[in-house]
């Protein structure tokens, strides 16, 4: 057999092709653009790369125009993690020396020796791709959000504390329209502590709010026109323009969540596995679609239910070494499918008997809350792997029977 290193950079990237004894075949620098693709896909077919037999390759990337030229066909390509890859160099050389070239013939050695011991990308579908790339953007624009107005936030307490204490009773606070259109209308406190109840109408009704207007806006003027402490004018002032810029920012980041989301339970509800995942008590399309996003549409890519738990970070690790052993949580694992797990165990104990119950025996033996939720999240998720290999719904009774757990 023959394998391929590929070493990539942003704008160029260097091959190498190795035989089974590991005879450098070949090297060859490229550009990251068509053409460069077009002589590494001539590269490999000088060297027997066939649609029929193709030619493995390494890379240290999974994502990128070069992933998806190489991934054509039948070819298998493995991302082979960085810091892997720097152990490897060093079965070779301890002087620490790297090049480009070099770190190419490192990777085809890899597949050469340890092919075995790697896996390659999972052969996803192309509407499970783009409801990944679309779940992870959402999930990314949320985080964003929540970070601009934690920044929003800390800005309003060194100036502005009516502001925060007039939106403590709104679910999401600082990311309601209103809030938003509001701190539009009054940046600072002295220019809140004038707004008449028609200004406060008119600006809750262009956020959108239709009931109990009138309510909240006898409580807003109140928490406004109280008394607070103040910073000079001037400063005061300064401090306004900084929130407003802040405010543009944040107004942004809702827009793009708001987006992506629509455009997640567009395209999610599409999907094969959707049923499936759906059926599942505590997964709605936002967080199915982030699960999705994670363990793919390819049904082999796990040879069992361990594997999927490994990945996600639900299924404890045993050190062991000597007469020391000990069993702790996962740290090495897929962060996106651990924290979308905790969501998922968290919705279910609230939809699912079974899982309440399930959770509570689990306290009782002494587990704290978070390994609890990931003790739950382990039998669900094997569940969920167990539904789609069959393509069965949840059941309730068969994931939870109440015989078993009476008897225990």
């Amino acid at each position: 057999m023959i394998y391929c290193g590929i070493d990539w950079a942003e704008k160029t990237h260097d091959v190498a092709l190795v035989d089974d004894t590991g005879q450098l075949l070949a090297k060859r620098h490229i550009t990251d653009d068509a053409v460069g693709y077009q002589l590494l896909l001539e590269l490999l077919a000088e060297h027997g790369d066939t649609e029929e037999n193709p030619i493995p390759v390494a890379i240290e990337t999974s994502r990128g125009l070069l992933v998806a030229v190489l991934r054509t066909g039948k070819r298998k390509v493995f991302a082979i993690n960085p810091m892997a890859a720097a152990r490897y160099r060093d079965r070779h050389s301890v002087s620490r020396k790297t090049s480009d070239p070099g770190d190419a013939l490192v990777l085809a050695n890899i597949l050469r020796t340890d092919m075995h011991a790697h896996r390659p990308l999972p052969d996803d579908s192309d509407l499970g791709r783009a409801i990944a790339v679309l779940a992870r953007a959402q999930q990314d624009s949320l985080w964003n959000r929540q970070q601009l107005a934690n920044q929003l936030r800390s800005l309003l307490r060194e100036y502005y504390p009516a502001a925060l204490d007039a939106f403590a009773t709104w679910a999401n606070g600082l990311c309601r329209p209103e809030a938003r259109e509001l701190l539009r209308a009054a940046p600072t406190p002295a220019r809140a502590a004038r707004l008449t109840r028609t200004q406060l109408q008119a600006a809750l009704k262009r956020a959108g709010r239709q009931r109990g207007i009138t309510a909240e806006v006898e409580r807003l003027r109140d928490v406004f026109r109280a008394d607070w402490a103040h910073q000079p004018p001037l400063v005061e002032d300064a401090l306004g323009k900084q929130m407003l810029a802040l405010l543009l920012q944040l107004e942004a980041a809702c827009t793009a969540a708001d987006d992506l989301a629509k455009a997640v339970e567009e395209a999610f509800p599409q999907h094969p596995d959707a049923e499936v995942m759906l059926s599942f008590p505590g997964l709605g399309i936002q967080l199915a679609a982030r699960i999705l996003a994670e363990i793919g549409d390819d049904h082999t890519r796990f040879a069992d239910a361990r594997g999927l738990k490994a990945y996600a970070g639900a299924s404890p690790i045993t050190r062991a070494s000597g007469k020391k052993s000990s069993i702790t949580r996962r740290w090495v694992k897929n962060d996106r499918l651990n924290h979308a797990g905790y969501l998922w165990a968290f919705a279910a104990l609230r939809h699912s008997p079974g899982a309440s119950a399930h959770y509570r025996r689990r306290r009782e033996i002494g587990d704290w809350h978070a390994a609890a939720q990931r003790n739950l999240f382990n039998r669900m998720i094997g569940q969920l792997y167990h539904c789609l290999q069959q393509c069965k719904l949840f059941d309730e009774h068969t994931a939870f029977p109440t015989e078993l757990a009476a008897a225990a």
